[in-house]
């Protein structure tokens, strides 16, 4: 069973290896989610593959509360995931740069992965959404990035069904239009 539910239910059975098979299906979506929800200040010292993998270490020692409900429930709980860690991520630069401050020592950022770069294929496509207007954006990140449904989405955003449906056809259209010139 390669399905989401199915994966998580072999891990739940601990199979290791289905685990990695989630990392493989759900890591480019979530490291295009945390790229967009990290504030420029943390992006200027963390490389998105060092949440994604501090994402992934949650939830590979949290899976065992996880519940599969529904489509698109397991994007949901690893972009809850990637909130909290970015949230203890800004903390602790918070703190790192208060202490410099008072230290006055510079914070060392460089990180492993600093030092490799990021991806081609991840850069190219952040490059692409980043052409989008931020409505256009926000609706493609929401839909094909959560995995949110068009009834979501309208509740999130406040708008009716029909126009989210419109927008994100919109945007999807622009979207086709950059990334396949």
């Amino acid at each position: 069973m390669t399905s989401t539910s199915g994966l998580v239910e072999r891990v739940h059975k601990g199979d290791g290896d289905a685990f990695a098979l989630l990392f493989d299906k759900y890591s480019r979506r979530l490291a295009v989610l945390i790229h967009y929800r990290l504030s420029d200040s943390l992006r200027a010292n963390l490389e998105v593959d060092d949440v994604l993998q501090e994402v992934f270490l949650r939830a590979f020692r949290d899976i065992g509360s996880f519940q599969y409900r529904a489509p698109g429930s397991f994007m949901n709980w690893l972009s809850s995931i990637a909130n909290h860690v970015i949230i203890d991520l800004a903390r602790f630069q918070g703190r790192q740069q208060r202490q410099a401050v008072d230290r006055r020592e510079p914070v060392d950022t460089t990180t492993p992965s600093r030092v490799l770069r990021q991806k081609e294929d991840l850069a190219g496509l952040i490059e692409k959404l980043n052409t989008l207007s931020d409505e256009y954006r926000e609706i493609i990140l929401l839909a094909k990035v959560e995995g949110l449904s068009t009834g979501e989405m309208a509740e999130r955003l406040g708008k009716s069904r029909e126009a989210v449906a419109l927008l994100l056809h919109r945007a999807t259209k622009r979207f086709r239009a950059v990334a396949l010139p």
